[in-house]
């Protein structure tokens, strides 16, 4: 296994980093407004990630994305995470699961989003459904030429500023789990609440309501059943980037936490030649390394024809687990370090500290992954999860 990056894996990193530092300059104006910028301000940077190629990063080129490989996204996106406010949503990355759309999907909610005209949000999580979406309430009923989508969604990722949502609804006497194109402006979607966490974050995380909202046939992502099938395959993928993101984001908390630990002086030395803040240094960087190792491996694994996906989601779930479980502990040593300044808002690592705890609760809890690492443990032994796949 050569771990080393290719040429145009060292340029791809080179141009995300780079865009990175663009997005940089504007955290702090992201930190005094709240999380939004200006809409003119957010339509030049998806411009500059356009031209840097890394917009629409997960998309194939022929639809006009970037068409990058699962470890090229984790190069980018490991990058964009060394930015606070999630400043990392202007260079939108689809919901991978758009791409199994029909040819008319495509050309009506996909490829907009490629070309930056249009954007998505995926809806899940109900008042009563968290980390158990089996319970969901919300619901479809059969009508003539479609369907009557009733239920609420709660923490629906960047649904402010999305067009469309994908909504995961119950369909019929079944009760067969299943995906649906939703117009945002149809009659009978209401946007009830957008709630202040505790990131200040660009784009929110709204609630909606849906009271007999029609949604024709032809708005049925990958068919009527195939709902559970196509959000584990959208969780794969983004668990696999939020590992990425927090060990990026740990990485930058720990060489802002080095440099200062370099040039700050206490009792005539600096603080840097202390061992307390050596150990912390030096564990900051263990937490860092082993959890890059990790997240690219399985990323490489993905791209590997023939990898069995079960092993593939439990892979997942171990290295969005312990790299956001990591990142937190970095974020905290990294604060400590900084004593008081830590604790500035104007400081990118007090940011860091604030915004890396969700890292452990969306897209599946800490306790989720662990239950989903342990089952794939005891169905198929221990080399599934320590080995990576020959």
């Amino acid at each position: 296994m050569d771990l080393r990056y290719t040429p145009e894996q060292a340029d791809l990193k080179r141009r995300a980093a780079e865009y990175a530092r663009l997005l940089m300059r504007y955290e702090d104006q992201s930190e005094q407004a709240g999380g939004p910028l200006p809409q003119e301000l957010v339509t030049e940077l998806t411009r500059a990630a356009m031209d840097a190629g890394v917009y629409a990063i997960n998309m194939p080129a022929e639809w006009g994305g970037a068409g990058l490989s699962l470890l090229d996204q984790v190069i980018v996106e490991e990058e964009f995470g060394k930015v606070t406010n999630c400043l990392w949503d202007i260079p939108w990355r689809p919901a991978n699961v758009l791409a199994y759309g029909d040819e008319r999907q495509r050309e009506k909610y996909l490829l907009p989003v490629i070309r930056a005209e249009k954007f998505d949000a995926f809806a899940v999580t109900e008042p009563g459904a968290g980390s158990d979406p089996s319970s969901g309430t919300s619901t479809a009923t059969r009508t003539d030429g479609g369907w009557l989508l009733n239920g609420e969604k709660w923490f629906v990722t960047c649904g402010d500023v999305a067009d469309f949502l994908l909504v995961q609804a119950d369909a019929g006497p079944e009760r067969l789990a299943t995906l649906f194109f939703v117009d945002k402006a149809a009659p009978g979607v209401e946007m009830t609440r957008l709630p202040r966490f505790m990131h200040s974050a660009v784009n929110g995380h709204p609630e909606f309501t849906f009271t007999d909202v029609f949604v024709a046939d032809e708005d049925v992502l990958g068919g009527v059943g195939k709902g559970y099938e196509l959000t584990k395959e959208w969780f794969t993928d983004e668990r696999l980037m939020i590992a990425a993101r927090t060990v990026g984001a740990a990485e930058r908390a720990l060489q802002l936490a080095r440099d200062w630990a370099v040039e700050r002086e206490q009792f005539g030395s600096p603080i840097a030649s202390y061992q307390l803040i050596q150990g912390m240094l030096a564990d900051c960087a263990v937490d860092i390394a082993v959890n890059r190792a990790y997240t690219h491996q399985v990323a490489w694994e993905a791209d590997q024809p023939g990898t069995d996906r079960k092993t593939l989601h439990a892979k997942a779930s171990t290295a969005k687990l312990a790299a956001s479980e990591a990142a937190g502990r970095v974020a905290d040593r990294c604060l400590q370090i900084f004593g008081g300044r830590g604790y500035d808002r104007s400081y990118a690592v007090e940011r860091m500290y604030r915004e890396l705890r969700v890292d452990r609760i969306w897209e599946g809890t800490s306790e989720i992954q662990r239950l989903i690492i342990a089952n794939e443990l005891i169905k198929r032994g221990t080399s599934a999860l320590a080995l990576p796949t020959p």
